[in-house]
């Protein structure tokens, strides 16, 4: 009974980095192409969301463990055993890349207020605002703490399908069944479904919140099932927002383009409650990707620079890491106010950017956590490494099946 009490006090301790990066994950470009996907092709691509756990898992759990038994953020492993050129060029494209993933994420708390009637030139100002004092004034303990319900808010999702009335039985059928269509834009979509759940922020952020919370590898079953609880409620938040659109969107024959669309379009069909949950929900996840995006980006550079790092430290004791962090919330923010500029443009190459880095990403986990000298006995072995290689290979063919797609 002791023995438990004590397991579950460190879990409780130890539980937070998964879970959060996880559910950043579905941001507002990762609703928007769970929104589309479910109004556009029903419920023909939940299958997808099986393999898709499957990869995020494997891929998070071996950034996790990484932190814990090196003690060490992915970045400053990449700088120490491949060089700092080889560092540079890789914060170098991440960062431009998150500038405009940045953006997006303000677009998006842009369009989620305006459907409650909220100026833009109100919303964005005001949220940048609330971000920036929320992580520099924070400290760890706290900002973690807001974080976890930041994601208990993306349950709004699954009142808002229920509140649509799907054939649930279809919805089960569609889940273990699956189909395929030789259709572009079936593919195409299919692509971005796979493409929206591992980004190359995500491995960095993971792991620098593993080892800024100072978990130990003798504890790092804990993380281990905090990784694996992130994965699960990330993806079947994902289902809940196809399920939502795919019973009533897609049955009447509702085409969207963005989950702003999809908010407004759901009203008259399921009634202002479901609408109204999925805008919250949307806000939610937009200022949440908001705080997280920038932090991942002020942490890999920091880390990869050989730079002081961490929520818990002040402008004086990290003046690099707090002052990237202010550059690109302000940044953000300012391209979605500034008139004229091409929205659509910046997040279309932010992830044409993404999906070129992430191979590199990958390919460096899985040569760092394959080392003897650096992992010790928690390399990957057998059957593990096997599935983590056939992950990064699949991972690796659909970013550049998404890439070409976007050119053709």
């Amino acid at each position: 009974m002791k023995k438990r009490l004590r397991n579950l006090a460190i879990l409780m301790s130890i539980i937070g980095p998964g879970i959060i990066t996880a559910n950043v994950d579905n941001d507002a470009g990762g609703i928007t192409t769970y929104s589309i996907a479910g109004a556009h092709y029903g419920y023909s691509l939940l299958w997808s969301l099986i393999p898709i756990t499957v990869a995020l898992i494997v891929v998070q759990e071996m950034s996790a463990r990484m932190g814990a038994v090196t003690g060490k953020g992915l970045a400053e492993l990449i700088r120490e055993n491949y060089g700092v050129k080889a560092t540079f060029w890789l914060m170098l494209f991440l960062s431009i890349t998150n500038i405009g993933n940045t953006a997006a994420e303000f677009a998006g708390w842009a369009a989620s207020n305006e459907i409650f009637g909220v100026n833009k030139y109100i919303s964005v100002p005001l949220g940048a605002l609330i971000v920036w004092l929320f992580i520099v004034k924070g400290s760890y303990r706290f900002v973690e703490l807001t974080f976890m319900i930041f994601c208990v808010v993306y349950l709004v999702y699954i009142p808002a399908a229920f509140l649509a009335k799907p054939d649930w039985a279809a919805v089960a059928m569609a889940t273990i069944r699956p189909t395929f269509k030789f259709d572009t834009g079936y593919i195409v979509t299919l692509i971005g479904v796979v493409g929206t759940t591992i980004a190359p922020w995500m491995q960095f952020y993971l792991q620098s919140s593993v080892v800024e919370k100072g978990v130990k590898k003798e504890n790092y079953w804990a993380s281990r099932i905090d990784v694996i609880v992130g994965c699960l409620m990330t993806d079947i938040i994902a289902l809940f927002i196809i399920v939502a659109c795919g019973a009533t969107l897609f049955t009447a024959g509702i085409h969207i383009e963005s989950a702003n669309d999809a908010a407004v379009s759901l009203e008259p069909i399921a009634g202002k409650y479901a609408s109204i949950l999925f805008a919250v929900g949307l806000a939610n996840a937009s200022l949440f990707a908001a705080c997280i995006l920038p932090l991942a980006t002020a942490y890999y550079i920091c880390e990869g620079m050989g730079f002081e790092a961490g929520i818990n430290k002040t402008f004086r004791d990290a003046p690099i890491f707090m002052s990237l962090y202010t550059i690109f919330i302000v940044v953000g923010a300012l391209i979605v106010l500034f008139p004229g500029i091409p929205l659509i443009a910046v997040m279309w190459i932010s992830q044409v950017i993404n999906g070129i880095m992430l191979p590199f990403v990958l390919f460096f986990m899985l040569m760092l956590i394959n080392k003897k000298e650096i992992m010790g006995d928690y390399v990957n072995r057998g059957t593990f490494n096997t599935i983590a290689w056939a992950t990064v290979v699949i991972m690796c063919v659909l970013t550049v099946m998404s890439v070409v797609s976007m050119f053709i």
